[in-house]
């Protein structure tokens, strides 16, 4: 059992850029990868599903993010896909809507399996997995620490389109017999040099030797560290690579606004009133204390 390395990892920028020209700069790199830098400036352009394309505009989204606009088309197409770009800039949902397009709803078996390196993540791309795929009657689990196995087998049991799920406990699934593999035909890992951080190396290479042989495989990482080049050219075949550099990410349709809270007391209230008038699927609300006479 692999050991886990310390928590988290904080985003270097300029180790970001530094590995991303290095990955294309290395040996038979070049051709091994491709760069993949066609744009799709609306969803509704893509070839997307109608029930999809509901479903995303639901979730809140009005356009593309920039990793979206290069990632989902070739995804759909069954094409393997690296995307690079930093954490939190929609390569989560690039995924979640390749996956979702291809699902056969009518078939209720494990296709699509997605690692991700923390219980948290895997339950938050659960839960976008679910949202976006509503108006398709996608069953979507997540297989992470703490929860019971008797329910993950009742669950798996019952069928699901796709697992989410930590390494460790997708292995045990596997190698217990409790999640079939014979049907899984997308494998996406998530934020894959976390869990190459994490000390996942040798659970990602045991669930890969698991599935099945013909299998389209989604990579997503901030930074690509030689590991993680290394997983590419062992598991995937021909796959693109989609680069967003740092420059190319804006706060486009981001707003910002703030609530003037003139007493301590009001400020649990004043939380709980925008919690309940917020429409919108994801918000950062910061309390930010003010000196007397500190002028907005």
């Amino acid at each position: 059992m692999p050991v886990l390395a310390p928590e988290g990892s904080q985003f270097d920028a300029k180790q970001y850029d530094n590995k991303s020209k290095e990955l294309l700069q290395q040996g038979d790199t070049e051709e091994f990868l491709s760069l993949y830098d066609k744009v799709c400036e609306s969803f509704d352009h893509m070839g997307l599903q109608e029930n999809l394309l509901r479903g995303i505009y639901a979730y809140g989204f009005e356009k593309p993010l920039a990793i979206q606009k290069r990632g989902i088309v070739p995804f759909i197409k069954g094409l393997d896909v690296i995307q690079q770009a930093q954490s939190g800039t929609g390569k989560t949902a690039t995924f979640c809507c390749g996956v979702l397009q291809q699902l056969d709803y009518g078939f209720v078996e494990c296709q699509a399996l997605v690692l991700a390196p923390t219980r948290e993540l895997a339950q938050q791309i659960e839960e976008v997995m679910r949202a976006i795929g509503d108006y398709l009657g996608v069953k979507v689990h997540a297989c992470v620490g703490g929860t019971s196995v008797l329910e993950d087998r009742r669950v798996h049991a019952s069928g699901a389109h796709v697992v989410v799920g930590t390494p460790g406990c997708v292995f045990d699934m596997l190698r217990r017999q409790s999640l079939c593999p014979d049907h899984i035909k997308m494998f996406v890992l998530n934020e894959a040099d976390e869990m190459l951080s994490r000390g996942f190396k040798d659970q990602i290479y045991a669930i890969f030797q698991l599935l099945p042989s013909k299998i389209q495989v989604g990579l997503s990482s901030a930074t690509m560290p030689l590991e993680a080049l290394e997983i590419a050219h062992k598991f995937m075949n021909k796959p693109i690579n989609i680069l967003i550099k740092r420059d190319e990410l804006t706060l486009e349709g981001i707003k910002q606004f703030y609530v003037n809270v003139e007493k301590e007391d009001c400020k649990l209230d004043t939380l709980c009133d925008l919690y309940e008038t917020l429409t919108i699927t994801q918000c950062i609300v910061a309390l930010v204390y003010f000196p007397p006479n500190f002028q907005l």
